[in-house]
Formats: structure tokens, sequence, C-alpha cells
């Protein structure tokens, strides 16, 4: 079974262009869960343009699925998951200014960082994960690290989906197998849909877990909160 992980960031946007508390971030979040979904995500950045870093803290007291904290592992990042224990920390290589995450660690040549990270992770009990893209080198270097799972980058396969999916999938299926050959588990996020997602799970059936964000909040203005989480929970049946 692959897990639905809703990452709520664009709740906090939409919120947060406004001010106040409406959208309520924390009581989407229950209902999220509520409605069917089997983690909750946030991306806490430091400008705090989304989800804030109380919002961090706040979440953990409610989320009673897992709770995957992503972010750039900066002495920040780092403090807030030892105080706070989520079920997974995802570590992602985005500077500061970036918009959203898009691009994979380069394992090789952060290795030694990622492993000293990984291993205090590993010593408050948080599973760990880290993002990366196909580049079987960059697969290969994941796993002297120590991590958990990988968090395979979809972009590119969203972006190639409808030129040609076959060609489109064919390397993340090569990484998967080369991940869990490694004894890594498989996570996936980013521009994944209602159009690409079933196929990306068809093809790589050993899918432990997706993030999707983006995607399911711009469905949920259309099709409603609870049923866009259904049918993203259909499509990973």
């Amino acid at each position: 079974m692959t897990k639905l992980s809703v990452n709520i960031n664009k709740i906090a946007t939409i919120r947060n262009a406004r001010g106040g508390n409406t959208p309520n971030v924390i009581s989407v979040a229950i209902d999220c869960e509520r409605f069917g979904a089997e983690g909750i995500t946030v991306h806490p950045r430091p400008d705090e343009r989304h989800i804030t870093t109380q919002d961090t803290f706040d979440l953990a007291k409610v989320v009673t699925t897992e709770y995957n904290i992503e972010g750039y592992p900066d002495q920040r990042f780092m403090d807030m998951v030892k105080e706070i224990r989520p079920a997974q920390a995802t570590l992602v290589p985005d500077p500061p200014n970036v918009l959203t995450s898009n691009a994979g660690w380069d394992t090789k040549k952060h290795q030694e960082e990622l492993k000293t990270l990984i291993a205090q992770l590993k010593s408050w009990g948080v599973r760990t994960s880290i993002f990366v893209d196909t580049n079987l080198e960059n697969i290969e270097h994941a796993a002297t690290t120590g991590v958990d799972r990988i968090e395979l980058y979809t972009g590119p396969y969203a972006e190639a989906f409808h030129q040609g999916k076959e060609a489109a999938i064919a390397p993340y299926i090569l990484a998967a197998n080369r991940a869990t050959a490694l004894g890594m588990g498989i996570n996936a996020g980013h521009d994944l849909n209602q159009d690409n997602l079933k196929f990306f799970k068809q093809s790589i059936p050993q899918l432990e877990e997706v993030s999707i964000g983006h995607a399911l909040i711009s469905d949920a203005l259309y099709l409603g909160l609870e049923n866009a989480i259904q049918r993203y929970k259909f499509l990973l049946a």
C-alpha cells in the first residue's frame, strides 16, 4: 500500500495572503486525516512564506498519522526536528530563496554531510529520507549515507509524461529498483497529479509514500477536499 501524505503548504499560502487564520492550517490537517490521508507534510522555509515555525510546532500536537517535515537541514531545521521528533524528516537541498524544490541532492559531493545529519536524525528516532533525482550514481551514494528512504524528485517525470509516459517513467523504474536492491525505501513527490499518478504507482509497485500538495489542493477548489483526497487514494490503490 502506498501512503498519501498531503502537503498543506498551499493552505498556509492562502492564509498568509490575507493575514489572520483563514483557512485554518490546523483544522485542514485534521480534516485531511479524517478524509483518509495517511500523513501530513510541511516544508517550513526560513522566510515563512507559507508554513511558519509556529505552524510546525502546532501541527505536531494534532497530527495522528505520519508527520513529515521536509526542508534544508540548516541549524534551524535540525533544532525543530529535534524538539518535535516527527515520524519522518525529508532533507532537500533547497537554498533559502528557491521558489520550490527543483533538484535532488548531489549525494557524492555531500556524502559526509548527509551521513552526519542522518545519523543525528536516527539518534532522535526519526525516519530519514533524502530528495534525489534518478541519476544512478546519486542513488548509489545515497545508500552509503545510512538513509532509510529516498524521495524521487518527480518533476521531470510530470513534465515529460504527456510526450511519452513510457520514456518518462523509465529512469524512475531503474532508480527505484536500484534503491530497493540497496535496501532503501521509495517515496516520491513533486508535480504528481490525477493525470500521472496512477501510471507512476503501477510502474513502481514498491512505492511507499507520495507527498502531494499543489495539485491536490488545486483540485480541492473544484472537488472539495474530501473528494480530492479520496480520488488520489483511489489512484494509489
